[in-house]
């Protein structure tokens, strides 16, 4: 699990193409060399995963121990148009998903549980309207 922000997020991999759909799919970037921390095929397809949960790509880059700049560069190189493509598509359908979660979370509300000087425990809960205010501004 990976904490980003106020949210919980489950991060692992996906195990094959079923698990993130065809969209998804890309043919991965060329490496001129290789590099024990470099963006390997594998690290390439750990970021795109990584974009369609989070929507950032700042965080998807920190998922991956890489660098935003890095990123960037990957995606401008020669022969990157697949890549560039399923990061497209990823960073919508992660934008969509944290769109959604904060939407549910502000019209669900979500419950709080303080236990208080001398025990006593407070539980509250409800719409959360800054939340909610904060989803339709998107």
């Amino acid at each position: 699990m990976v904490f980003w922000g106020p949210m919980e997020q489950d991060i692992s991999p996906p195990n094959g193409p079923d698990e993130t759909g065809d969209r998804f799919d890309f043919t991965p970037v060329p490496l001129q060399r290789s590099r024990y921390d470099g963006w390997t095929p594998r690290v390439q397809k750990h970021f795109i995963h990584a974009l369609s949960v989070m929507g950032s790509v700042g965080a998807a880059c920190r998922a991956v121990g890489r660098g935003r700049l890095s990123a960037y560069r990957l995606r401008e190189r020669e022969g990157a148009e697949s890549f560039a493509d399923a990061w497209d598509a990823a960073l919508e359908a992660g934008q969509d998903r944290q769109y959604n979660y904060l939407l549910d979370r502000a019209v669900n509300g979500v419950t709080t549980v303080r236990v208080l000087r001398g025990g006593s425990v407070s539980v509250e809960g409800g719409p959360d309207m800054a939340l909610l205010r904060g989803a339709l501004g998107r």
